[in-house]
């Protein structure tokens, strides 16, 4: 199922400034839901799972996916305040496949995202690649193999424009630390956990209540 996050009024306005805005939203979405279960798979192998493994325990069983469009006006502040186009933060679920326009600002810290200060990297903009981050869930599965990215971004001066995909199980599934992922010299970090239950709090915890 398609769902596009974007303001109420515009998406009103859209059907009639771009109308075959909603054509290319949904083939859009549906090769990105491709890749983003083709790269579902490639982790699976890479922990030494059944290249179907999420499948089995019902992560892919109606996934919870949606599509979120993001503009980012650019301005700069001459406050001298430090002000971000979005503060850092890691993604909650399994992955995030991002499309960009190419304009810089997107920062991601890779290693050691715990001790400080943080290092930054800007991160590349390659021409008909997307941008993966690993999120938070799959950082609970892997206990801690595969971090989560941490990342923010910084304005440049430019308008920016992206396209992020948040690929998410199911909200039955199960999260719990995989057999391949922990040992008697590095037990579970993490106790198991519904999909949604896992959700429901990260945002509360955000957005309150």
């Amino acid at each position: 199922m398609l769902r596009i996050l974007t303001p109420l009024h515009l998406l009103k306005e859209i059907p009639e400034v771009l109308p075959s805005w909603r054509s290319t939203m949904d083939l859009f979405y549906k090769k990105v839901l491709y890749a983003g279960s083709r790269l579902i798979h490639l982790i699976a192998l890479a922990l030494k799972l059944d290249e179907d493994f999420f499948e089995k325990v019902g992560a892919s069983d109606i996934p919870t996916a949606f599509l979120r469009l993001i503009h980012y006006p650019g301005e700069l502040d001459s406050s001298g305040e430090e002000i971000y186009g979005a503060s850092a933060h890691s993604d909650y679920g399994m992955i995030t496949l991002l499309a960009t326009d190419g304009v810089p600002g997107l920062q991601q810290v890779c290693r050691e995202k715990f001790k400080e200060p943080r290092v930054w990297e800007d991160v590349p903009s390659i021409k008909g690649a997307f941008i993966v981050n690993i999120g938070d869930m799959m950082e609970r599965w892997t206990n801690c193999l595969f971090r989560s990215t941490l990342h923010r971004v910084m304005p440049t001066g430019q308008e920016r424009y992206s396209a992020a995909f948040f690929l998410d199980p199911n909200n039955s599934c199960v999260v719990e630390c995989l057999e391949s992922c922990c040992s008697e010299s590095c037990p579970p970090r993490f106790p198991p956990i519904r999909s949604g239950d896992y959700l429901k709090k990260r945002f509360r915890l955000t957005y309150g209540s």
